[in-house]
């Protein structure tokens, strides 16, 4: 509330100051307040070239643009306040402020003070309108477009390290906006840069109105002589003029500093760039000290300014050479330690790991499948490799670590593999240039291509160059590009061997996110079971692609039969039951007023009998030991009927008691990996059943 409250106070002091600003311009000011007002001026623009001094970075003042404004129109109130008063009351003016700096600049009320002072005035208007202004304008421009242009190689850029693991997906967010950040502020920057040339002009403007004004005013309406009226209005304009300047002039500098910064590192500031980089070599100093004693000691220059000046200079570099001198031997002694490390521990592969660690996942590209993941081409598989993790995790509730993504020149050109920690589970080949095409069920007429499969499903599908694309969509076939090819199949491997890629690290991740909002329930799992134990649960629902994102409902079901039992494949099966909506879900067809049918094949109770009476105790859990003849006679049955189900346009679910689930699964898990079990336990009471046939054995 505190913060609030804070920020709160703040904005109404900002929108207060710039309603202030526009009634200056208006409303006259009393003297005294107007001295107040132009010193706070003055001390902000100090403020601000102070905050770009020590910024490191451009987008760190990010509301410079804004402040510019600010500062710009609040000056120029001030400006016609001044002018007001300077007028309208001719020599009974009493400002402070103009007063002190019309006598500091002018000195003398004589004619040579005033050209003097008109003089020291006109070249501060010169080199802030034609220096300083114009090259920081012209500076915002170039950055503006430079950085415009550059946004997208720049974003992808960081999809590419995200992608890689290099940085975390927060991180990647934060990259983004700084990007963006960045490109907002050099665009505004480009406009800003106008203020402060306009200012510099009604400055001119303004300054030219007084003195003739006055003239006017003082000879022409008042009583006063010509060469008093100038020497008053003219003091007081440049007074005035000098005192509006000024602060322009701090803030030209500041906006020139700001839009010259260059990349800087992590944290650096402007003093702390020019230090390093001043002290990058000593030789520079020995010889711009050289060159001083040289013109020091030729007949007419004032030998006492040059040779003190050239012995400084000399000293300057010999110190840095000093210091540079000790920096190398402090970095040469820090290798020799690390080399002596090495050398004591021959058989270490790595000096700075005693193992040479897998990445969780890696994709590896054949030279020709670059392009793919090339920034400067499009980088298309990247962007949906960011995706495909995301839609893993939503599906899974598995967070898939980043993918690092590299080529491989021991594989075919066109090939890729994609490796769990070090170990391949997937390959494909593709053709670039080309798209694949896959009778889908509504073709309309039959195209020629070079015959393949698709990698993900396998199914039956051809290839077609890319000119034939829109033919082929035509024709009614599903067309996919390369990158989407590729993403497909890695969604699908990590889907089939998302148990594979939960760890213990990652299981220790889900509970400690968890445990900020469900802190009773990790407590109490984490002192009934061991990470290993929670692992192996969440493992068992993953082999069979049960999302497990709703870990608590998972917990609390294991913390229920805690005191019960702590075999894995029983609590996978109590889970499971707990999950049964979830589950059921995922495989049932919906009609047009939301009933939920799922359509089911079942096994014949002579047949579960066997089965039952085959189970084999094991340390992984349970297996069927069926006779060999019986289990030929097992698959067959089921591989047949699987088919005839699939040709009927439906997906083969089988439903089996909860005590033969497991058992049915685990004994067509080789042959037919993918099938799907349910138990008659899983089944919500509001889905309807619907019998798709019984598979029999032996018949």
């Amino acid at each position: 509330m505190a913060g609030k409250s804070q920020r709160n106070i703040t904005d109404i002091f900002v929108a207060a100051a710039v309603v202030i600003v526009i009634a200056m311009i208006i409303i006259p000011l009393p003297t005294i307040l107007l001295d107040t007002l132009m010193a706070v001026n003055v001390l902000g623009s100090v403020l601000v070239l102070l905050l770009v001094i020590f910024s490191s970075r451009a987008i760190d003042f990010s509301s410079f643009p804004t402040v510019l404004l600010i500062i710009t129109v609040y000056g120029l109130g001030l400006n016609v306040s001044s002018t007001r008063h300077i007028l309208a009351d001719g020599m009974k003016f009493d400002g402070k402020m103009v007063k002190a700096f019309a006598n500091f600049v002018v000195g003398s009320s004589d004619t040579k003070g005033l050209v003097v002072g008109l003089v020291i005035f006109i070249i501060i208007i010169a080199v802030q309108a034609f220096v300083i202004t114009k090259g920081a304008t012209r500076v915002a421009e170039v950055a503006a477009r430079f950085t415009l242009d550059a946004m997208p190689q720049k974003q992808m850029a960081a999809e590419q390290e995200y992608n890689s693991g290099v940085i975390t997906e927060e991180e990647l967010k934060q990259k983004k906006l700084d990007i963006q950040r960045e490109a907002d502020f050099y665009g505004n920057m480009d406009g800003a840069s106008k203020f402060v040339s306009g200012n510099v002009k009604v400055g001119i403007f303004i300054t030219i109105i007084n003195i003739v004004a006055g003239l006017i005013i003082g000879v022409g309406i008042g009583t006063e002589d010509f060469s008093s009226a100038v020497g008053v209005y003219t003091r007081f304009t440049i007074g005035d003029g000098l005192l509006s300047q000024l602060p322009s002039l701090l803030i030209s500098f500041a906006t020139g500093l700001i839009v010259t910064r260059s990349a800087s590192e992590q944290g650096a500031t402007l003093g702390t760039d020019i230090k390093k980089q001043f002290s990058q070599s000593s030789l520079v100093y020995y010889v711009g000290g050289a060159v001083m004693l040289l013109i020091g000691v030729l007949p007419g220059f004032p030998w006492y300014v040059l040779i003190p000046l050239g012995a400084f200079l000399f000293y300057i570099g010999w110190r840095l050479g000093m210091l540079n001198k000790k920096a190398a031997t402090a970095k040469a002694q820090e290798k020799g330690v690390q080399k002596a490390s090495a050398s004591a521990s021959p058989q270490t592969p790595a000096a700075t790991s005693p193992i040479a660690p897998l990445d969780p996942l890696s994709l590896e590209l054949g030279y020709v499948l670059i392009p793919l993941v090339d920034k400067d081409k499009g980088a298309e598989l990247l962007e949906r490799i960011t995706r495909m993790r995301q839609e893993a995790a939503l599906d899974l509730g598995l967070a898939v670590p980043s993918i690092r993504i590299i080529d491989n020149i021991s594989l075919d050109p066109s090939e890729y593999s994609f490796k769990i920690k070090g170990v391949e589970v997937g390959r494909g080949k593709i053709r670039m240039g080309c798209y694949m095409c896959m009778n889908a069920g509504g073709v309309v007429k039959e195209l020629q291509g070079d015959p393949t499969r698709d990698p993900a499903f396998g199914l039956p599908a051809i290839w077609v160059p890319e000119k034939r694309r829109e033919e082929a969509e035509r024709a009614g076939y599903a067309v996919v590009d390369p990158p989407t090819i590729i993403a497909t199949h890695l969604t699908e491997l990590i889907k089939r061997h998302a148990s594979e890629i939960l760890g213990r690290q990652e299981v220790k991740a889900i509970l400690d996110a968890l445990e900020k909002d469900y802190p009773a329930v990790i407590k109490e799992a984490q002192e009934k079971f061991s990470l290993g134990e929670i692992q192996k649960v969440m493992q068992g629902l993953l082999v069979e692609q049960v999302s497990v994102r709703n870990m608590v409902v998972i917990l609390e079901t294991m913390l229920d039969y805690a005191d019960v039992t702590k075999k894995t494949d029983v609590l996978v099966e109590r889970v499971r039951e707990a999950l049964g909506r979830q589950i059921c879900l995922q495989y049932v067809d919906t009609d047009n007023n939301d009933v939920h049918t799922l359509k089911v094949l079942t096994v014949e109770p002579s047949f579960l009998t066997k089965l039952l009476e085959s189970r084999v105790e094991t340390t992984t859990g349970p297996i069927a030991a069926l006779d060999p003849a019986l289990q030929r006679e097992w698959i067959v049955a089921l591989s047949g009927t699987i088919a005839s189900v699939r040709e009927k346009g439906f997906m083969p679910v089988i439903m089996s008691p909860s005590e033969t689930r497991l058992l049915v699964k685990k004994s067509a898990e080789r042959e037919i990996p993918n099938l799907v079990v349910i138990s008659v336990s899983e089944i919500a009471t509001d889905i309807h059943v619907e019998m798709l046939g019984e598979i029999k054995v032996g018949n």
